[in-house]
């Protein structure tokens, strides 16, 4: 057969690397020699002798909570051969994490990571109720992490002399160093007369960055509505 679709640009080539690269810009290809981990369902194909394993509710075993308040439950990947992620048709983006790096990140953006990377879940700090309880999971140790995002993210500088407000539902991750706050922009009254209703925004100071994406609602908003 011929056509567009068997075109350099659509066909898998051989990997030419272990661990993780970018397939195209809406998925993630892993050369798996041992284990990595990644979101349940993300898995779109394999070859090769893999074996997935649901990781449980317990020490290492799920991004509690995102920015959402929607859970994340993990699996491993182990074994020898590929295997492709996406989530969406998002685009798809890789971090590479060094020694001495910490990297928050929303859960909902996690798409697959080395199981050399250590994480934990952490509140952000002056979120409280008020800010819907904003769980992120927090990243460490050196090995690459996979994210996805709706659209082309934002990567903002953030210095003392200027500190960044972000929208609680576009947030993806920020850099270590940053303190966090609320910042309210409008009062009740202000809304109920018919203001944007942006009542609320993150505030990230210190050194650094901060990642957005160019939307606001989230598909698990939109399905409520």
């Amino acid at each position: 057969m011929k056509g567009d679709l068997f075109s350099s640009e659509h066909m898998v080539q051989p990997a030419t690397a272990p661990g993780m690269t970018v397939e195209n810009s809406k998925c993630i290809r892993y050369a798996v020699n041992g284990e990595m981990l990644a979101r349940q369902g993300a898995m779109i194909a394999y070859r090769g002798s893999l074996q997935f394993e649901r990781k449980g509710q317990g020490v290492g075993g799920m991004l509690k909570r995102a920015v959402t308040g929607e859970g994340l439950p993990l699996m491993a990947v182990r074994g020898q051969g590929e295997a492709w992620f996406a989530n969406e048709a998002q685009n798809c983006f890789i971090v590479e994490v060094e020694p001495g790096d910490e990297f928050t990140v929303n859960g909902r953006n996690v798409l697959c990571f080395d199981a050399s990377l250590s994480y934990r879940i952490a509140t952000v700090k002056g979120s409280g109720i008020a800010g819907g309880g904003l769980f992120n999971s927090v990243f460490t140790g050196h090995g690459r992490l996979g994210l996805v995002c709706e659209g082309n993210p934002l990567v903002i500088p953030v210095s003392h002399q200027y500190p960044v407000h972000v929208d609680t539902d576009a947030i993806v991750g920020w850099s270590a160093g940053l303190s966090t706050s609320l910042h309210r922009s409008q009062s009740i009254g202000s809304m109920l007369r018919g203001g944007s209703g942006e009542a609320v925004q993150l505030v990230l100071q210190g050194e650094g960055f901060v990642v957005v994406r160019p939307s606001e609602a989230t598909p698990q908003k939109t399905q409520q509505h």
